[in-house]
């Protein structure tokens, strides 16, 4: 991958909503050229979608839980056929593949505790090959994507030394 298509994924990362005029500025090249490899990306799914992060504990009380899955691997596709199975769900936000004690990390939302033990009890821990769930709830994110939620507060003591 070219230096330049590095350099936008890195810009845009941190602010997609940054135009190509302002990437070219930036980067020191012209806006074509930008275009030309922004347009490259998306062709290529490098660039699949363009999101805000947003801190939805100030918004509404959505339950978010991450649950751990252990499964046993289908013959001939792995893992691919049971995560694809649980990633279809509405409710299922992401999927990992994941090394150590359990298989899969899925996140869901839900709008309530209850809601989401519907879910890991009806339609998660019932699918073939499913060993195993536990299930973590989040209560509070303090970070995500590399954006603090919280502020905080600067440590106003003055400085002691011996």
């Amino acid at each position: 991958m070219s230096e330049l298509k590095l350099k936008i994924l890195d810009l845009l990362k941190e602010d997609a909503r940054m135009d190509a005029a302002t990437l070219a500025t930036m980067l020191g090249t012209n806006r074509e050229s930008v275009d030309a490899a922004i347009a490259e990306l998306e062709a290529e799914h490098v660039i699949v979608k363009y999101a805000a992060v947003i801190n939805w504990g100030k918004v509404n009380d959505k339950v978010t839980a991450l649950i751990e899955v252990q499964i046993t691997p289908e013959r001939g596709r792995g893992f691919d056929a049971i995560a694809e199975r649980i990633y279809l769900y509405p409710e299922v936000k992401s999927v990992y593949l994941m090394s150590g004690a359990y298989d899969l990390l899925v996140e869901i939302e839900g709008r309530t505790l209850k809601e989401v033990a519907s879910f890991v009890s009806s339609k998660l821990s019932p699918i073939d090959r499913v060993l195993s769930t536990k299930t973590h709830f989040i209560l509070k994110k303090y970070k995500q994507d590399g954006i603090t939620f919280e502020d905080h507060e600067e440590d106003h003591r003055l400085p002691v030394s011996p």
